[in-house]
């Protein structure tokens, strides 16, 4: 059932979502109104909806642009029983599993509605799974999830196993705490094969973490970069983004982050959304969208928004990266130097391998040269120097803007090359984790 628009909106396009009350497949469509673009849907049963999705701080139209809309009678039953069908876009670039639902942690907001007394999966049954991954996504990243990963004492052994039986990277999904804590635990993982860790981190006081994580624990953060990188561990810092809360410290973040280059090889932003666990009553007309976030980093960073180039693989309005080296003061410069052609699209491969240049830490024999090299010239002496500076002194900054039951857009989720193993079948990220939002 199409919403009326009144004489202040203008439509922008068209496409399919879900009811966030009963999660049935809607007509929806996107548009602007007071200089934001919303997405607005209406179900027969529930009544009328819309949430933004845009704030209009960057052009939306040219970031969006050569995303292609719907055709007629397409994506009419998605994402009911979903799996990656055949009008699904894109194949799998990382393929997450869940190997816990226990967590050492009470976070406020879970994905994952992790807990201390949850079930584990026996091991044997996560070598299955991994089995199927390959079969299904041929070699992928595989991203070890939860729950908390770590929770795990038998981790290394499904590193190991995932390796030798088809997954080309294996990264860990993690809090941080049990790394900090214990170590030798650590080294074990990276003896087994793990390329690089995802590490929770929201900001840089302890303010941020009692808000969101229900204690104090950026010392413990801090410990565990540490000890990644003993281990030659390569971290990318994964900060939930809330208003109100942590979007003033997105450059002391990133800033912190370039300070303890090259084991932090980036950080990846990650609005929040509502699904899972999240306080009640959330408004989600206060959401923090892609854009306000890029204007975020470039009001604190000083980076120029020209940085910031939407995702080719998935669809433009679910992420952007931006390429960057660190300089000998800590502060960031752009290996940007043309446009980007807005309608080139990449494979699952292609941002794969992509990927893990950028997040992989460098081998030791490799990061013998530093940035230092150029002395104070803004100049890169020659390529060979260039190419030695890219694999120690590089940084990347990446978002991810999942998508929740109120601003669910199927042509968004067509375009998936995050999927996450469910019982046999593989599934868009957004579609497995899908909740309906709580009144």
């Amino acid at each position: 059932m199409p919403m009326r628009m009144n004489s202040k909106e203008s439509l922008l396009r068209r496409t399919r979502s879900v009811c966030p009350v009963c999660l049935q497949p809607l007509e929806a469509q996107l548009v602007c109104r007071e200089n934001a673009v919303y997405l607005t849907k209406c179900c027969p049963q529930h009544g009328s909806f819309e949430t933004p999705v845009w704030r209009n701080k960057v052009d939306f139209e040219q970031w969006r642009s050569g995303a292609a809309p719907l055709a007629e009678g397409e994506g009419l039953h998605c994402p009911d029983n979903c799996g990656i069908c055949a009008e699904h876009e894109q194949e799998t670039c990382c393929a997450l599993l869940e190997v816990t639902s226990r967590c050492n942690l009470r976070c406020s907001f879970c994905f994952a509605n992790g807990g201390e007394s949850a079930e584990q999966p026996p091991l044997e049954k996560l070598k299955g799974a991994v089995r199927e991954i390959v079969e299904k996504c041929g070699n992928p990243l595989l991203q070890l999830s939860g729950g908390e990963p770590t929770m795990r004492d038998d981790l290394a052994e499904l590193i190991r196993f995932a390796k030798e039986n088809g997954c080309r990277y294996v990264q860990l999904n993690s809090n941080g705490v049990r790394l900090a804590r214990q170590p030798e635990y650590t080294r074990s993982l990276a003896e087994a094969g793990l390329d690089f860790v995802f590490m929770q981190f929201d900001g840089v006081d302890d303010s941020v973490y009692r808000r969101l994580r229900g204690m104090e624990l950026l010392e413990t953060k801090l410990r565990a970069i540490e000890v990644c990188g003993a281990c030659g561990l390569g971290v990318t810092l994964v900060p939930t983004v809330v208003r109100g809360v942590n979007e003033m410290q997105l450059g002391d973040i990133v800033r912190l982050g370039a300070a303890h280059s090259p084991t932090v090889r980036g950080v990846h932003f990650q609005p929040v959304s509502y699904f899972g666990r999240y306080p009640a009553n959330p408004d989600t007309a206060d959401r923090y969208t892609l854009d306000e976030l890029i204007a975020g980093l470039c009001e604190q960073t000083g980076l120029a928004q020209s940085v910031f180039r939407p995702s080719r693989c998935d669809h433009p309005m679910c992420g952007f990266h931006a390429s960057l080296l660190v300089n000998p003061d800590g502060s960031l410069r752009s290996l940007a130097t043309a446009p980007s052609d807005s309608n080139a699209r990449t494979t699952a491969c292609q941002n794969r391998e992509y990927i893990a240049r950028r997040w992989q830490r460098p081998k030791e024999q490799q990061s013998t040269v530093s940035f230092l090299e150029c002395g104070r010239s803004e100049e890169i002496p020659d390529m060979q120097t260039f190419l030695r500076m890219m694999r120690t002194s590089s940084f990347t900054l990446t978002a991810m803007a999942f998508q929740d039951a109120m601003n669910l857009d199927i042509e968004r989720l067509r375009r998936c090359s995050l999927h996450v193993y469910d019982n046999g079948k593989i599934k868009p990220f957004c579609a497995k984790y899908l909740s309906a939002v709580k009144p």
